[in-house]
């Protein structure tokens, strides 16, 4: 028997030096992994409001699978969480499968996500279009965002030169040129992104006034269409969206009106009128965070995506329905961008009430009565998802007529 134990006790620990050094390969690197190799049984988890018929959800769930296929590491996705305790509990659940990054898509899913972030100081956990990482001060836990807003402004470009074309064949006159835009909820998330796609339009078409309805919901499919359909009825002859559903390209197909979607192209289901979209690619952040989180690296506690860091782009633009050269000029537009030579909401191109704004007190740390904190007006501009990566542009410009509200 002591002979059987000692053979046994032989191989467990030749075995254990084979691992330990990188098995028949021990002589590479002296016998010592690289930090990426130790990790190489990592597992990052997910966690989305949706599935994959919600626009914004898939285009999240895309990336969580190029990340972590880039990176070689192991990917559970979770599917229509809502903004409940089923998300901390979740989150939860994904620790308990060795999970070290935990990752949650929804603005609703914030408080959730802190609360086990808190229970589990060891594990990683990210929140997109959250807005308490940067007052939490928790090691563990982490906001994301991208500047959208600029992605949003050069769609607008393509639509304002959909409106031009349209006012140069005599279709409408320039007093007719009139944008609907289907938004979720008055927050200020969607505020700055409707209000980004206009200025981007009004850059081009001067004329262009904009209504928006608003849904009450990120995800409802019939809401989005009839929205779309009052926005039509009521004269726009361009239809946009913050909105996560078919619902708009769907009413905007049906009635032959331009669309300018979010989150990726519809041209397979709208080919006669979708013109460009615009969307966050989460992959250039999940990789840098997840590659944080398997070599014990520190991650940022507010990060925020830029077309440089490649997190804002626009898909192909459909030349069936887009304005002539549209390409060309968004491809202008963005350098510029880019080299700083234009900002979005350069206080120059819009007013409030009138009035060009030189300040404003922007509600930057949540807190619950919602007041101004941080002066954002510096050097001619508004200065968006730079306090924080969460937008926080909630103005009512001129020339944008609400036609409902909703919180």
């Amino acid at each position: 028997m002591k002979k059987i134990v000692a053979i046994v006790l032989a191989v467990l620990f030749v075995c254990g030096a084979l691992a330990a050094c990188g098995g028949s390969n021990a002589n590479a690197n002296n016998g010592a992994a690289t930090a990426d190799q130790k990790k190489t049984d990592f597992k990052a988890g997910f966690i989305f409001l949706h599935d994959e018929n919600s626009t914004y959800d898939l285009n999240f769930i895309n990336a969580a699978k190029a990340a972590c296929e880039n990176l070689g590491v192991e990917c559970i996705l979770k599917t229509n969480i809502g903004e409940t305790n089923d998300c901390k509990n979740t989150a939860l659940d994904l620790v308990d499968q060795g999970c070290g990054f935990v990752f949650a898509d929804s603005f609703g899913h914030e408080d959730f996500m802190i609360a086990a972030a808190k229970e589990c100081p060891d594990v990683q956990f990210s929140h997109a279009t959250g807005t308490k990482a940067h007052t939490e001060n928790l090691a563990n836990f982490h906001n994301a965002f991208a500047s959208i807003y600029e992605g949003r402004y050069l769609a607008g470009v393509a639509a304002g030169l959909k409106l031009n074309e349209m006012i140069e064949a005599g279709k409408i006159t320039a007093e007719e040129a009139k944008i609907g835009y289907v938004g979720a909820y008055t927050y200020a998330e969607v505020k700055s992104g409707y209000t980004s796609f206009f200025l981007g339009a009004r850059s081009i078409c001067p004329t262009a006034t904009m209504e928006v309805q608003f849904t009450g919901s990120w995800y409802d499919e019939t809401a989005e269409k009839e929205a779309a359909t009052t926005l039509i009825n009521n004269k726009c002859v361009l239809i946009s969206q913050h909105a996560d559903s078919m619902g708009a390209p769907t009413a905007c197909e049906d009635a032959g009106v331009p669309d300018v979607s979010y989150n990726g192209s519809t041209v397979e289901s709208c080919p006669n009128t979708f013109i460009v979209s615009s969307r966050i690619d989460w992959t250039p952040y999940l990789e840098y965070a997840i590659k944080a989180a398997m070599n014990g690296d520190k991650i940022d506690a507010d990060w925020t995506g830029t077309l440089a860091t490649q997190s804002v782009v626009l898909t192909d633009v459909n030349d069936k329905a887009a304005a002539k050269d549209t390409q060309a000029k968004i491809d202008e537009v963005k350098a510029k961008l880019e080299s700083g030579e234009i900002h979005v909401f350069d206080t120059a191109t819009f007013t409030v009430k009138g009035e060009t704004l030189t300040s404003y007190m922007a509600d930057v740390d949540t807190d619950a009565e919602y007041k101004g904190d941080t002066e954002v007006i510096a050097d001619g501009y508004f200065h968006e998802s730079e306090y924080r990566s969460a937008p926080y542009f909630d103005l009512d410009i001129d020339g944008i007529t609400l036609l409902n509200t909703a919180f």
